[in-house]
């Protein structure tokens, strides 16, 4: 069943905001929240307007004050425009705000180049005390909220904006701990977010089927990274390759090559946006194709690489990230 992350979001805030008196609900008219759900919210849910700096703001005075905010807005604006905000009053105090962002990556591709959100987990990932969290679908947005209310300090959590499908059954996903999805000894796709996550399930089964056995991780938390389970997945295997919907620089692929190159000797391949902005309009799904965010560059990529080492390893080399 397919269901947006940002409508999972939505729906299941309004029961905790009836059952923990400190949360509040600020928008930035963001349209996600009709005047029934304001009405049901009552004194809990306050639209402040298109002023996103003055958003993070009040959410950080609230929140010195006692207040859990829930605080709604389109990532771009949240990463950019409100960015100093974020930094200097929320994560610098350590303030529990909840930084919910919609449309994230390629999910505002219709407005074109402004309205993206490619930098975002770059972004959020490096301040400190921030929890940056992207699920991958409704299910898992719905799990990262409840959790939310026992995580301390600051947290993004990247959300899209139509429906995306399901993950197929996985573990119940904890924030802070990859989902192992896919168990396979000679290469390790780590990816995030409902596009990407998919993609790696699906060039998994490609990859069987030509005796490839791939571990497939939903690195769903970018921040507290979970080096332990990659570490372990990545040090038996030839080779890591990352999908994501983000710039090549600075977001999972940039988390996962940092922490593998302090662990183990194994290669490490990004597959993300190309450096520059986007120059296409339409919908995500065709931006995703478009710029092959998808299972056959997967597929293409670990082929390639495996083939290519095999054709220069010799008998005596035991380097692990060369051989056959």
């Amino acid at each position: 069943m397919s269901r947006a992350t940002r409508e999972a979001y939505r729906d299941s805030l309004l029961p905790l905001l009836q059952r923990c008196p400190e949360l509040m609900c600020l928008d930035s008219d963001t349209g996600l929240f009709d005047a029934e759900y304001a009405e049901a919210a009552g004194d809990r849910y306050l639209n402040l307007g298109i002023a996103e700096h003055n958003l993070m703001g009040i959410a950080a005075g609230m929140a010195a004050c006692g207040r859990v905010p829930f605080v709604n807005t389109m990532a771009a604006f949240a990463t950019s425009r409100a960015l100093e905000a974020i930094k200097i009053d929320i994560a610098y105090n350590r303030l529990p705000v909840r930084i919910m962002a919609t449309h994230g990556g390629l999910a505002a591709g219709h407005l074109g180049p402004t309205h993206q959100a490619l930098e975002d987990l770059a972004v959020m990932r490096v301040l400190p005390g921030m929890t940056v969290v992207v699920p991958a679908d409704a299910a898992a947005t719905e799990a990262f909220v409840e959790q939310s209310l026992n995580l301390p300090g600051p947290l993004y959590v990247r959300l899209g904006r139509k429906p995306t499908p399901a993950l197929p059954a996985a573990p119940p996903p904890v924030v802070g701990k990859a989902q192992t999805l896919r168990q396979g000894g000679d290469v390790v796709l780590a990816s995030c977010g409902p596009y990407p996550v998919l993609a790696c399930l699906a060039a998994a089964d490609v990859l069987a089927g030509q005796g490839i056995e791939a571990t497939v991780l939903n690195m769903h938390t970018l921040r507290p990274f979970d080096t332990q389970t990659l570490v372990a997945a990545a040090r038996p295997a030839s080779l890591v390759v990352t999908l994501e919907e983000h710039w090549r620089g600075g977001g999972l692929g940039g988390a996962v090559a940092e922490a593998v190159a302090e662990a183990v000797p194994t290669r490490v391949l990004r597959l993300g946006m190309p450096d520059q902005f986007v120059d296409t309009v339409g919908s995500q799904e065709h931006l995703v194709n478009h710029y092959d965010l998808t299972a056959e560059r997967v597929v293409r990529t670990v082929r390639t690489a495996l083939d290519t080492a095999a054709a220069s390893w010799r008998p005596g080399r035991e380097d692990v990230t060369t051989r056959p």
